[in-house]
């Protein structure tokens, strides 16, 4: 068997795989939400480039697309910690078998290369290109813009496989994209104007000597292969690694958080959390990148130009109290699923639990607090509305997340990050995400067309509040209404361990 034939045989079994998951069905409602997400951000990409293009086409500058590389290349980095796993699942069964572990790796890689994600930013530089080609850019010119930009954007692909799979070791390899992109952003927010007109006056220069020279394409596509031969090697020692359960054993003191002893069995699940937020590798991760995330787009909106409409800055602020729930509470007791019978062994065993998670999520919004404090002082957030997004969180938007308990029955690995997914378990799950992000956003535009913003916020106020002081009686509803369904949902957690 070559290799062009294990590529499309890996590719089949990886298919057959997906269909045979139990889950399968649920994840097509994960999908359709999903496609609809892609469609209206194709269409706000396409209105972009077509924007970009038509003061490209005027200036006569074709190379202003690069100019905007660097700001394309850090939202597809992080998109694809979303939508892109490293590596897949197909490597995992195919480790006891007479076929090259290499060669494997190699399909896979080059099942990222070959990804129509990849295409995604087609919608941007399609649009750009055809119109610079009307301006009077020649046809190769134009067709060699395309393939160079694409390209790019398959580097860039590589270029997160190899800082994914380091930062799944170790979460200080976060420099490496920090320092790279840092470099590319920073000198725009940083530099007084007239070293910046230098600045763009260099680069312009060597962009439209350079920009499509064979010397780029050549240097782009030796980066490529660099990056997949790096990869390649990377992903077959750390596979083996985890599918081998080796961990690295070392003594070190344990916290014993002794302060919470004093809220007895509540306190003991606090415990729970908190550790399980500081050893399980996949809680951890997500948490470290909220945190990043948060903080990045905090440092944006308060020293840069960008997200300066009123819905951004109300997206962006409701998106930081959020993100902890919509991530983590989404898929609330899935984690438990791996112990949820000792849970049963007492009466509201679940319900202290269910409580303990609810305000240790509470509790950490403290920190988006701290990071919107920022925004705050530059003039860009008010304290109302920071203060309606907060409560908006603790309220309606964690009451809506806590009723997944009720319906979540698959469990989740809690250390697989290299080989495993991260999809949605159930349409459920898609949904509430969707309102979680948009509907108090949408709720907020529309007070503020009809009453003032100062009233559009008192009313989130009074309505988080409401659902935050009445947090006892609705959270008993949901234990009650998930332990009608526990047999149900016993049989899901144990099916999916």
């Amino acid at each position: 068997m070559n290799k062009l034939q294990l590529f499309f045989l890996l590719r089949k079994n990886t298919k057959l795989s997906e269909k045979r998951h139990p889950m399968f069905e649920a994840n097509q409602y994960g999908k359709l939400f999903g496609y609809i997400g892609i469609a209206i951000v194709a269409i706000e990409f396409i209105v972009i480039g077509t924007f970009l293009g038509w003061a490209a086409a005027k200036d006569d500058v074709p190379e202003m697309i690069f100019f905007t590389l660097p700001f394309i290349l850090i939202v597809d980095f992080g998109m694809r910690f979303m939508m892109q796993q490293t590596p897949l699942m197909l490597v995992k069964p195919y480790l006891l078998t007479p076929i090259s572990k290499y060669s494997a790796i190699e399909c896979f890689l080059m099942s990222q290369i070959l990804d129509l994600g990849n295409l995604v930013w087609m919608t941007i530089f399609l649009p750009y290109v055809f119109i610079v080609w009307c301006g009077g850019v020649t046809t190769w010119a134009a067709l060699g813009m395309l393939i160079l930009l694409h390209l790019i954007v398959v580097v860039n692909s590589q270029w997160y496989l190899l800082v994914r799979t380091l930062i799944n070791q170790s979460m200080w390899w976060w420099a490496l994209p920090a320092v790279l992109y840092g470099t590319l952003v920073l000198p725009l927010f940083l530099l007084p104007d007239h070293l910046l007109d230098k600045c763009f006056d260099v680069v312009g220069d060597f962009f439209e000597g350079y920009a499509f020279s064979w010397w780029t394409f050549l240097f782009y596509a030796l980066l490529c292969i660099v990056l997949f031969v790096i990869n390649r090697h990377l992903q077959m020692r750390f596979i083996y690694d985890e599918i081998s359960k080796k961990e690295k054993t070392k003594l070190k003191h344990v916290s014993e958080f002794q302060a919470l002893n004093r809220f007895g069995q509540i306190g003991e699940y606090l415990k729970l959390e908190i550790k399980s937020t500081m050893r399980n590798k996949a809680i951890r991760t997500r948490f470290i990148q909220g945190l990043c995330l948060i903080m990045f787009f905090s440092l944006m909106i308060a020293f840069g130009s960008v997200y300066n409409t009123t819905f951004e800055r109300n997206f962006w602020c409701l998106y930081a109290f959020i993100f902890f729930g919509t991530v983590n509470l989404v898929k609330v007791m899935c984690p438990e699923g791996n112990f949820i019978d000792m849970l049963m062994v007492h009466e509201e065993n679940i319900l202290t639990l269910l409580r303990a998670k609810y305000y240790f999520y509470c509790a950490i919004l403290i920190l988006p607090l701290l990071f919107c404090l920022i925004p705050i002082f530059a003039g860009k957030f008010s304290i109302l509305m920071v203060l309606a997004y907060l409560l908006t969180a603790t309220g309606p938007v964690y009451c809506m997340l806590f009723q997944m308990a009720v319906y979540n029955k698959t469990t989740l690995p809690l250390n697989d990050k290299i080989t495993g997914k991260n999809q949605m378990e159930n349409k459920w799950q898609a949904i509430v995400s969707m309102i979680g992000f948009f509907v108090p956003v949408a709720v907020v535009m529309l007070l503020q067309a009809i009453f003032s913003d100062e009233i559009a916020y008192m009313v989130l106020i009074v309505i988080g509040l409401g659902f935050t002081v009445t947090e006892p009686y609705w959270m008993r509803n949901i234990y009650r209404r998930m332990m009608q369904r526990r047999y149900q949902n016993l049989e899901g957690f144990h099916t999916t361990r």
